[in-house]
This record gives C-alpha cells, sequence and structure tokens, in this order.
C-alpha cells in the first residue's frame, strides 16, 4: 500500500500501485487508505468524480473536489514519478 500523496480535512489523497494501467486518478479515504475508497478522475479542464464508495459527506467532498483540483499539477507530477505515463481521462 503506498504512502499517502496528499492528506486534506482527515481524508487521506493517494494512488494504488496498479494504478498506472487508467488514466490518471487518485483515491480518497477518511483518516487511512482502503480498498472502498471514493475515486476521482484528473482531467484537463478540472476532475471528475467516479464513485463515493466512501460516503464522503457532500460538503466534504465539495471541499475534496475543489483541493484536487487545485493540485493536479502535484497530483500529475506524483503520477509520472510512479507510473511513467500520464493519460487523461477525456
Amino acid at each position: 500500500m503506498p504512502k499517502a500523496l496528499l492528506d486534506y480535512l482527515g481524508y487521506v489523497i493517494y494512488f494504488w500501485i496498479g494504478d498506472g494501467t487508467e488514466p490518471v486518478h487518485v483515491h480518497i479515504s477518511p483518516g487511512k487508505q482502503t480498498n472502498g475508497a471514493t475515486k476521482v478522475w484528473i482531467k484537463k479542464n478540472g476532475v471528475e468524480l467516479a464513485h463515493n464508495k466512501s460516503n464522503i459527506p457532500q460538503n466534504d467532498l465539495r471541499r475534496l473536489l475543489r483541493f484536487i483540483d487545485d493540485n493536479k499539477d502535484i497530483i500529475m507530477t506524483e503520477w509520472l514519478l510512479r507510473f511513467g505515463k500520464a493519460e487523461l481521462k477525456m
């Protein structure tokens, strides 16, 4: 299990080791990494919620999505360091 990429509002934002076969995305869980995490796609012009399996409250989720969008450059850099290539979801 990888080290958390970012922490915000008591949530961890991270990649899984096998994520490099999919377009760029992050997982979000309250407190620690879990298999049933919320997933967010990183897109050229923003972010897109894939699903909210962690059942993050809407107010927190809005703030997290804004935080992820504001930190896309860091996320992309970290993705490239880990996986060597980055494809964005259309």
